[in-house]
């Protein structure tokens, strides 16, 4: 998959998109919570951006 076949749902870093299928893409800073299974990352997504993808959707 390419990001020009994502639907950009937020402005700057971090971003949410939204894939053909219908799920999402989240761009952003990487966490060190906890070590996810292999093949799996961690991405911290502040609130605001949530919402504004929320928005960009009319949900």
């Amino acid at each position: 998959m390419t990001r020009e076949e994502l639907t950009r749902l937020t402005g700057d870093c971090p971003n949410a998109y939204r894939t053909a299928s219908g799920s999402f893409v989240v761009q952003g800073d990487l966490s060190a919570a906890f070590t996810p299974p292999d093949g799996e990352g961690l991405v911290e997504i502040p609130e605001s951006v949530l919402r504004e993808a929320v928005r960009a959707l009319g949900w």
